[in-house]
This record gives structure tokens, sequence and C-alpha cells, in this order.
């Protein structure tokens, strides 16, 4: 690059939109969050000059007219330029035009602020309001009589999860067979049927008291715009649709046994916004929604009880055993069974996790074990990919103090 009035040096800014002197501003902006003079952040400047880039490519810059090069070479051909001038003259014009950028600047802050502001707050109450007109037109649950709770030296616990509600897919083997296939009505039907053991497995074992854990990934398409394609229903419909079909489950449940339910969050309900990477938005998580229609519907069922732990995990004291329930996206359930140990400084006996659509079991010591829980959708596109299937299903556990996890019912779907 020759010089600022180069006509391809111009010819670059206009493609970003910008003239020398929105340039030389958004440079004076970039310089300041450099040098952690101000605390507005990458994706604030990109916004204020309406900048084709993503942020971090924003930040880096090293091919853009941002970059360092381009910089010094703007700063060197404008010293040329100034210094040409009479010094007063010079000084008048800069410290003029310091105090218009400056006054420009704190207007253009001021609205990007109000701004962002307008748009969270009309997000959230658009939000809101959807969920709430939805649930306004949801029909009430017939509640069930009280039963009774009868002591045994044995506790039960109902482990599911990764539903992925909403997605519609076939995988076909290699003479054309349907090795599985997943919709709505498919996710009920496997419902249905897991009810119908449980059901057997309570009236045979005399079960009066039922912990049931779900393990998260109710929904399968918030992390990818490819995943939204394949979904019957959108994000809050499909939300709202699921958590209703729970509650009515749970509530049918609960004329056979007392149920004492927990959640945890997956990672495929996290609102990933601004192509966000995981983790960003932790709090913004529609199992909040899920979580929140089940409790307000089975608010007057004197059969169940919901139980949220303050960290957003499954924990529950199951005859003397400490069980800790996560989604379970981590590498090594016997690692993270220390791990979750040493930081909450209370011993965890049981640990178990869900997010890897097969089940398993190990004891890690006595009377500590893992337990990685099946998942309702079975194979997927996902599974076929890593070459690894296993079965939809579920799995019960039974418990006793001291012994820890004495039987277990794997539940094919």
């Amino acid at each position: 690059m020759r010089n600022l009035n180069d006509k391809e040096f111009l010819k670059i800014l206009d493609e970003y939109g910008l003239t020398p002197e929105t340039y030389e501003q958004c440079l004076n902006l970039i310089i300041d969050k450099t040098n952690k003079n101000t605390d507005i952040d990458w994706t604030e400047i990109k916004d204020m000059y309406e900048l084709p880039l993503h942020p971090d490519s924003l930040r880096k810059a090293s091919s853009t007219p941002f970059g360092g090069a381009s910089v010094y070479q703007y700063f060197k051909n404008k010293n040329i330029s100034e210094t040409s001038q009479p010094d007063e003259m010079l000084n008048q014009l800069t410290a003029k035009k310091l105090e218009i950028e400056k006054e420009r600047y704190k207007l253009q802050t001021e609205k990007l602020e109000n701004n962002k502001w307008i748009r969270e707050n009309a997000r959230d109450e658009l939000i809101v309001e959807k969920i709430v007109d939805a649930v306004k037109s949801l029909k009430p649950l017939k509640i069930p009589e009280v039963l009774p709770v009868v002591h045994s030296p044995r506790e039960y616990a109902l482990l599911f999860g990764d539903q992925h509600y909403g997605a519609e897919f076939e995988i076909k083997g290699l003479f054309g067979e349907i090795l599985n296939a997943y919709s709505p009505e498919i996710f009920e039907d496997r419902m249905w049927d897991l009810f119908n053991q449980v059901v057997e497995i309570i009236t045979v074992n005399n079960i009066s008291k039922l912990y049931v854990f779900d393990m998260g990934d109710f929904t399968d398409g918030i992390l990818r715009v490819k995943q939204l394609m394949k979904l019957r229903y959108g994000v809050i419909q499909g939300t709202v649709k699921f958590a209703d079909f729970l509650a009515n489950w749970l509530n049918e449940l609960t004329n056979y046994v007392n149920v004492e339910f927990q959640m945890t969050f997956g990672n495929h309900s996290e609102l990933r916004m601004l192509g966000q990477p995981k983790g960003t938005f932790t709090d913004d998580n529609t199992g909040l929604f899920v979580r929140e229609i089940i409790a307000t519907r089975l608010s007057n069922n004197p059969n169940f009880k919901m139980v949220v732990n303050p960290t957003g995990l499954i924990f529950a004291q199951i005859r003397g055993l400490n069980v800790l329930g996560i989604h379970g996206e981590v590498k090594d359930l016997e690692t993270a069974i220390k791990d979750f140990s040493a930081t909450y400084k209370t011993q965890i006996d049981i640990l178990i996790g869900g997010h890897s659509h097969f089940g398993g079991y190990k004891n890690v010591g006595i009377g500590r074990d893992i337990i990685r829980v099946p998942s309702l959708i079975g194979i997927d596109d996902l599974s076929m990919d890593l070459r690894k299937s296993a079965n939809s299903g579920a799995t019960m556990i039974g418990f006793e103090e001291g012994k820890g996890k004495v039987c277990e019912f794997n539940i094919k779907l």
C-alpha cells in the first residue's frame, strides 16, 4: 500500500463499508481495546462499524486493513501529510478533530449499549411470551390419589436421557433394512414401553418410592443449523411439547409409585447465540423451561417431588450413598468421580452419566460405582460416523446401604 490516497487502499476500505475517517475511528478503538484502555469488546466494535468480520477475525486481523502493517503504513502516511502543514494550524485542527471524535464515540457507544439492551430484553420477553402462551394451551393433569411410602432396605433409581426430541431420521443397514428410525411418535412409543416395563418392576419388587433421573439432552437441534433443519418443531414449540409429555408421563407413573424427580441439562439444549462456543451461555438452557413446566404442572401432585440442586447437577443421598448425576460430557467417569469428590469435598459413591448413548457399569472401589446410561434415541448419524452403536434403552438400579449398587435392570426399548 503506497499511501492513504491510493485508490486500491480506498477500494479495500469501501469493501469494509469504511471511509478514511471511520477507519481512523475504528483504529483508535482497536488500539484502546488492545491496550486495555476500554472495556468495549470485539463484538461491539464489529457491530458499531457493521464490519463483515467475525469478532475473532477482527482481533487477529493479520490479513485485513486493521493488521499491524496496514496500521503502520496508515499512520506513517498520515504523519507525513500532517507534518507538512504549519504546526499551529495542525495542532488546532488535531485538537478540534479529537474533540469531535470523542463526542461522536460517546454517542456511538451510548447508542450501541441502548440497542444491545433493547435486543436482549426483547428476546427474553418474546421467549417468555411464547412459552406462557404454549403452557396456557395445555390440558390440566388428573392428579392421582395419595400413595403410602413403605420403608425398605433397598431403594431404586430410574435413569434415562438423550431423548433428542423432535429429530426425525432413518438409519439403514447393508441390505436396506432399518437399523433405527426416530421421530416424536417413536419417542413417545418408547417412553410408554419404558413406562410399562418400569411398572412391572415396581409391582414385582413392591417398590413404593422411585428416584427418576433425566440425564439431559432432551432436544437435538440447538447446537447447529444442520440439526435445526432435521427437527419437526421449532425450539420453543419442541421444548413445550417435550415438557408436557414428560409431565404427563411422570404424572401417570405416580399412580403406581412415589416419584422424586431430578434432571440435569445437556449440551444440546444449551443456547449458543451469536455463534459462540459451548459454555458461553451456560445459564441460557432450554432445560430450565422443561424443569419449570414440569414443576408447575405437577405442583399439586402429592406423590411427586421435584428436587433442584444448586449446582445444576443431580444429587441424592440414597440409602446412605452419595449419588451424583451429570450429563456425562467428560472423557472418563472414573477420573470424574475423583474430581467431583475433591471439588465438592464430599465422597461421591455413585457417579451417573449419559451423553455417550450407550450403557455401562464399572466398580471403582468398595461401594463406589460409575454408571453410563443408554439413550432413548439409539443409533443416529453421529453414532454411525463414530462407528459406535447401542440399543435404545434406560437403566434401573437398586441400592443398599454399605453395598452400593446391588441390582440392575437393563431396559431395552
